[in-house]
């Protein structure tokens, strides 16, 4: 269930994010992966890989290109579903491209182990449709289309050669207009393999621009890779190839993959990630200008930039904006910036009148590991040293049952509330290497008077993290077990996530209540 998004102002200001004129980046700090935008007048729409988090497909909002607001999903549930009743945290959805063509937005995406899907709508806000299987497909990955002014349609995609044995080759179709097929059977338009010190190439965005095809594509790996730029006067080639954007002197690492705009007075920009471990994939946006040869130029001579002078000046009174991240849970509904990990089955909450999320403490065999658990709510890691606070009330009568908050990964670490088999409540503290099936206490238990807590976990430089709670009757927070990192998945960053579960057994478990969630 979920409920209309919440919009917060930004943490305090950093240098540059007040000035009228310049903006600072990232501008999304928190794992936006693989970003894709459009513009349609005077409004901006940004999407990104969901992978297997359900609803997927974020829709994100801005006049300015530098705040933005979620303000939907594309995608309610993954298909084929039954594929992703079980977390299946770094396939789904890969790479989408968004477009604005007769009166509808399209987003194109890969999923690497069925192939490449399309939705539309008239309205950014739905309904969309459902998922179109496009091509179907093991590692095809990163599609993009383009309706040509002359009504053809073409699509190109990449690959994974997890997948299919095949990499660092971007492969064209024509396509027809509505979108519903592939009109051919593909041939590569782009073979990196030929190309001198060119790999991973993938990613390619699709545009026509004075008179060229242009292929906009990243290479070289998440990490250390760069922005590639391909141009030939027709769609399957032959393309000339130039580097456009690259680390250079900056601490920007791999600068690439994401979207060329065209702002209403004309400028360019371009909206492209940087990994950076557990915090995923945050993004950044440069200028963009044309040389004389008519290549692109992006940042500052082909380096990204740390500040620039905004697409479109703010408001002296104008406080920045970023997506949601607290909640009341009304209605026992949550925000848009929540997704679970995997599709959701009927009854995992309970509405109500009031504020606060009632989860069910949902029996399952994998208790011991969320990793596993397709019933845990989470949202993204914030990119800067914050604090993440909730109220927890564990209702669940059952032996136990437990309620907690967690922070996610490929590792993962939680706080929470859990019924002895004497009938008695405990804090408690559990963690879980990568490599381990099953958690570890991290902490001793301690007793929670009235079922009841405040839990916290800080989030330190480096996504290093720290526990700790307040329980009924003390004073102020306590720190609770040990500092521990944060751990991304391969894909994805890690995350802050609210989960109720319980162990095996026969009839309902109970529920808990969260209450009160703050990202300070």
């Amino acid at each position: 269930m979920t409920a209309l998004p919440r919009t917060r102002t930004a943490p305090a200001a950093r240098p540059g994010d007040l000035a009228p004129t310049t903006y600072r980046n990232p501008v999304l700090d928190a794992d936006w992966s693989d970003p894709d935008a459009v513009r349609v007048g005077d409004d901006y729409y940004l999407t990104a890989s969901s992978f297997g988090r359900a609803p997927g497909l974020p829709i994100l909002h801005s006049r300015d290109l530098v705040n933005w607001r979620i303000i939907g999903h594309a995608l309610e549930r993954l298909e084929p579903e039954q594929a992703f009743t079980v977390p299946r945290h770094d396939c789904g959805v890969w790479a989408p491209a968004i477009r604005h063509h007769a009166g509808r937005f399209w987003i194109f995406w890969g999923d690497p182990d069925h192939g490449i899907y399309q939705v539309n709508a008239e309205d950014i806000r739905g309904p969309w449709s459902r998922p179109h299987l496009l091509k179907a497909g093991r590692g095809l990955i990163d599609p993009c289309p383009l309706w040509d002014d002359d009504g053809r349609a073409w699509l190109v995609h990449a690959w994974a050669k997890s997948r299919s044995g095949v990499k660092n080759r971007l492969t064209g179709h024509r396509m027809s207009p509505d979108g519903r097929e592939l009109l051919d059977a593909g041939r590569t338009v782009v073979d990196g393999d030929a190309l001198p010190g060119w790999f991973t190439l993938e990613g390619p965005k699709l545009y026509r621009h004075d008179g060229w095809y242009w292929i906009l594509a990243p290479a070289g790996g998440v990490e250390t890779g760069w922005q590639g730029a391909f141009r030939s006067r027709d769609l399957f080639g032959p393309y000339e190839e130039r580097v456009v954007l690259a680390q250079g002197r900056t601490d920007v690492n791999g600068p690439h993959q994401g979207a060329w705009v065209r702002a209403a007075d004309g400028g360019d920009w371009f909206l492209h990630f940087q990994q950076r471990g557990p915090y995923g994939r945050v993004v950044h946006l440069q200028p963009m200008r044309w040389d004389g040869d008519g290549w692109p130029v992006i940042g500052d001579g082909g380096e990204p930039v740390a500040v620039h002078t905004r697409p479109v000046p703010a408001h002296p009174a104008e406080r920045p904006v970023s997506p949601a991240t607290d909640d009341d849970f009304p209605g026992g509904r949550f925000g848009l910036q929540w997704s679970w990990t995997a599709n959701p089955g009927p009854g995992w909450t309970v509405a109500h009148s009031g504020d606060g999320l009632r989860p069910v403490c949902r029996r399952s065999p994998d208790v011991h590991d969320l990793r596993r658990l397709p019933n845990v709510l989470v949202q993204r890691l914030p990119g800067r040293p914050c604090t993440a606070e909730v109220e927890l009330r564990l209702d669940g009568a059952e032996p136990g049952a437990r309620a907690g908050l967690a922070v996610l990964g490929d590792a993962f670490a939680w706080i929470g509330l859990e019924r002895d088999a004497d009938g008695a409540v405990h804090l408690v503290h559990r963690f879980a290497e990568s490599a381990a099936e099953h958690e570890r206490d991290a902490a001793h238990s301690r007793p929670a008077p009235q079922g009841r807590a405040r839990l916290r976990v800080a989030v330190l430089p480096g996504a290093r993290c720290h526990f700790s709670a307040h329980l009924p009757g003390e004073t102020g927070f306590r720190p609770f077990g040990l500092p521990f990192a944060a751990t991304p998945w391969r894909w994805v960053g890690a995350q802050l996530g609210l989960f109720a579960a319980a162990p095996e057994g026969g009839g309902p478990a109970g529920t808990a209540e969260f209450t009160r969630f703050r990202i300070t």
